[in-house]
């Protein structure tokens, strides 16, 4: 069975829901890999479009609304139909691009060098994760994948519960504050949005093993940019929240 991920796009049930036909080209890491750089590349091209546009004085709002609604739609109909992956991953990364390019521009704007360094961050975890995972350093052991799993359902919970409260005018206390318990709260989504990674790559080592689909490729670099783009985040709002207390 291929491990379970905290990533809710990566899990056992994506492959039990792939087809798997005789003769078919199957997945490959090296696969998987170029399709993250393709689907990476056209997230920047999207970000630095909406990013340019924020500094020439062009309202970007709706392009970061309209890029995360989008990209919401889109991450579910990928994820409950991954033979999808192929034609709707590129214009999922694009519209992300979209809302992370408006989003950091408008805390740039705030913090000058604030995405430099978020970015710089998430890099560095990635590359850090990657050789630790290569090197066996860190495994992906069954009680390490739960514990990450319950983890990051606890944070989507949370913020799905900020997200209906604020509605009606209710703040949950310290998730946005740049108090220190604000500050700690943001420290552990970023390691638990960091641990993510681990379970990403374990889970598309296995799926190549397994002989997974040939356009599970295009669905592991979508889980991949998911994760990456979530720890981009919380980074940038830790980082938000530390500048601010300056």
């Amino acid at each position: 069975m291929i491990g379970r991920s905290g990533n809710p796009t990566l899990n056992e049930k994506t492959f039990e829901r792939a087809e798997r036909y005789s003769g078919q080209e199957r997945m490959s890491i090296n696969g998987t890999v170029n399709k993250t750089f393709i689907t990476l590349t056209i997230l920047l091209a999207g970000a630095f479009s909406a990013w340019s546009m924020y500094f020439n004085g062009q309202n970007v709002g709706p392009y970061a609304v309209g890029g995360a609604l989008i990209g919401f739609v889109l991450a579910l109909i990928i994820s409950f139909k991954p033979t999808a992956a192929p034609y709707l991953v590129p214009v999922y990364a694009l519209a992300e691009g979209l809302f992370l390019g408006a989003i950091s521009a408008t805390y740039e704007g705030l913090y000058y060098g604030i995405t430099l360094q978020a970015a710089l961050l998430t890099l560095s975890i990635f590359v850090a994760l990657l050789l630790a995972y290569k090197t066996r350093i860190i495994r992906a052991t069954e009680k390490f994948k739960l514990g990450i799993f319950a983890a990051t359902a606890g944070i989507a919970i949370v913020y799905l519960l900020s997200f209906v409260l604020g509605m009606f005018g209710v703040t949950v206390p310290y998730l946005h504050s740049n108090s220190l318990i604000g500050i700690g709260i943001s420290v552990i989504i970023v390691i638990v949005a960091a641990l993510n990674l681990v379970l990403d790559f374990d889970f598309i080592e296995n799926g190549a093993q397994q002989g997974a689909p040939k356009y599970m490729e295009w669905y592991g670099a979508f889980g991949l940019m998911v994760t990456l783009v979530w720890l981009y985040v919380e980074i940038l709002r830790l980082l938000s929240k530390l500048r601010s207390r300056n």
